[in-house]
């Protein structure tokens, strides 16, 4: 129907409606059905007249009536009472008499008939098409102003395929009452009653303000039911209208970390990272490409990516020309290895850059402990390489990625990070660079981390393998790391080992069971198997050992580490000599040296015998 159409109909049955109020509020204050009578027919005229005119003034004609709320009541209301009043003006005028009874009531007979010919197809709409049998039942967790807002747009919305329940909410207050319709049953501790009670087929959380850890606690409430649970999009998505408030997805691994994200010094890093040249070793791995995106948001003059896989380092510089190309950052690829001296050498040279975040290194703890002298090649003589080359051509800062396996190693990656830690603490020493090491736990998402091993025995249908029913580790996202790597150099005074404090440690197991629950299984389908503990891994990890620690932050939970003991000649003497050793022996030595642990003479036994 067009604006016209609806608009002539719109007209002709107002008329009707006041007409029809008027002559019935006539019956109903005389008892009589005399009703042509000069004041009558003045009365209706101009209650007829000046609705029309009042309607056109507040729009009334251009509302969509199958939405309409409060707002659209009380411009009705505004349209009868002016449309009334006006009628009495005019009795006066005319007549010189007002006939308050006979307009009082066909001012409430008015306003009835007019509201009820506009919020029928509402009523209409609410109660009968939207109540489709094929919707999900839903609870809505949080009462509060999202998730009403939640709650309206499912009612509203004929396509939704959820159909709102009810509420839970801590708010006392709020227990037992209606909200549109929608009851709210309890608080959190009342989730897997109000499931199986309910027939809930679908869970949303509504609470945009929601701290992680308490978002980790209703999760695992959630978790206990069969109901699939989604989460509410971010409240500044909703509010830039990126996404509708009906457009919810699903909780992820990260949601649950029960940590609040450290924020970030923007004046601090701005200063040493606008308008430079950063150089971003190991930039096509998951931290040196987050690092590189991160830096980017700060518009510095060149960005350097240096990497040793070709693949990698093209598909970060793509992403970034493609997510930056409005700026003025010009991005420079160099494919080349930490352990090429001279390359390094060059690189700095050629570019000559302000700060370098060094993130090359070999990770995979199992990896490392079957080819120790690459964990050697890689993270200790590569970071030697590249602080030598950053040192001799003025870099400012030097920042480089270490490891909570640093502390107290068991393992060969761990024990070379330990190393190349004391390398950079002593470069610190004796260069106008300041050279500084950042610690963090494991990252999610990240190429070695077990996140993907897990989702990818999930999707095989199981079991997921976890090495150890004890074991627990700390976490942090992608982004997060990255952003403290970045919070490090803006802080770095020369030799500090940056840390931040992680929240508690989480169990791998028990994130095997959130990702399994995630992914919509029940860990009794997929399983979950303990194959026993992999040579150098330990059950409990450490961010600094005792004679590092320091109580005071430097920065809102981030901790800086005192230098320890370092053993240069001891680390000169490994480098000289390791691909003369055998591995077992490599392993050990490495090792030992990394806890303090000084032989007084480093063995040379050749693997040739």
């Amino acid at each position: 129907m067009s604006y016209q159409q609806r608009l002539s109909l719109f007209i002709i049955v107002d008329s009707c409606i006041v007409l029809t109020a008027i002559f019935f509020g006539r019956f109903l204050v005389n008892a009589s059905f005399n009703v042509i009578t000069f004041p009558i027919i003045l009365s209706s005229i101009s209650i007829i007249v000046s609705h029309h005119i009042f309607s056109f003034i507040f729009k009334i004609y251009k509302k969509a009536w199958e939405y309409a709320s409060i707002g659209e009541l009380i411009i009705i209301f505004k349209v009868v009472t002016l449309s009334i009043v006006t009628a009495g003006v005019v009795q006066q005028m005319m007549i010189h008499e007002i006939y308050f009874r006979l307009l009082a009531v066909t001012w409430m007979l008015h306003l009835l008939f007019i509201g009820a010919s506009r919020f029928c197809w509402r009523i209409y709409r609410d109660n009968y098409l939207n109540k489709a049998d094929n919707k999900k039942r839903t609870l809505i967790i949080g009462a509060g102003s999202a998730g009403t807002m939640v709650a309206r747009q499912l009612l509203k919305n004929n396509d939704a395929e959820l159909l709102p329940i009810a509420f839970i909410d801590d708010d006392k207050n709020k227990h037992y009452l209606d909200i549109m319709g929608v009851p709210v049953v309890g608080d959190v501790n009342r989730i897997e009653k109000a499931v199986q009670e309910l027939n809930i087929e679908n869970i949303i959380i509504a609470i945009p303000s929601l701290c992680k850890k308490k978002l980790n606690t209703i999760f695992q409430e959630c978790a206990k039911t069969k109901a699939k649970t989604q989460i509410l999009p971010l409240l500044e998505d909703l509010v830039t209208g990126k996404i509708a408030v009906n457009q919810f997805r699903d909780v992820q691994v990260e949601d649950l970390l029960g940590r609040e994200p450290v924020d970030l010094d923007i004046d601090s890093i701005s200063e040493y990272v606008t308008n430079k040249v950063i150089l971003v070793t190991g930039a096509g791995g998951s931290i040196g490409s987050e690092i590189c995106r991160q830096i980017a948001k700060f518009n510095p003059q060149k960005l350097v990516l240096l990497g040793h896989g070709e693949n990698s380092i093209y598909s970060i510089e793509q992403e970034l020309k493609e997510t930056f190309g409005h700026s003025t950052i010009e991005f420079l690829t160099e494919i080349a290895d930490v352990k090429d001296e001279k390359k390094m050498m060059l690189v700095m040279g050629t570019y000559q850059p302000h700060v370098v975040y060094h993130a090359a290194a070999h990770k995979h703890v199992p990896l490392m402990e079957r080819n120790p002298e690459e964990a050697v090649k890689n993270n200790i003589i590569g970071t030697r390489n590249v602080a030598e080359a950053a040192s001799w051509h003025g870099v400012e800062t030097f920042v480089m990625i270490s490891s909570d396996k640093a502390v107290n190693p068991t393992s060969v990656m761990g024990a070379t990070k330990r190393l190349a830690e004391m390398i950079i603490q002593n470069m610190d020493q004796k260069s106008k660079t300041r050279f500084v090491a950042v610690r963090f736990g494991n990252v999610l998402g990240s190429r070695g981390s077990v996140i993907p091993l897990f989702k990818k025995q999930i999707e095989k249908g199981g079991p997921v393998t976890v090495t150890h029913r004890e074991m627990v580790r700390y976490f942090m996202t992608i982004p997060e790391a990255s952003r403290l790597v970045i919070q490090a150099g803006a802080l770095a005074k020369g030799g500090e080992i940056f840390v931040l404090h992680m929240g508690d440690p989480i169990k791998i197991v028990d994130l095997a069971r959130n990702l399994i629950k995630l992914s919509g299984n029940s860990v009794e389908e997929i399983g979950i198997e303990f194959t026993g503990m992999r040579p150098g891994e330990k059950l409990f990890e450490e961010l600094l050992k005792e004679d590092e620690v320091q109580d005071q932050q430097v920065y809102p939970k981030i901790y800086i580490g005192k230098t320890a003991k370092l053993f240069l000649d001891e680390i000169d003497s490994i480098i000289r000599s390791y691909s003369t050793l055998d591995k077992e022996i490599l392993r050990e030595t490495l090792i030992d040296l990394a806890n303090n642990k000084v032989k007084a003479k480093l063995p040379l036994i050749s693997v040739t015998g």
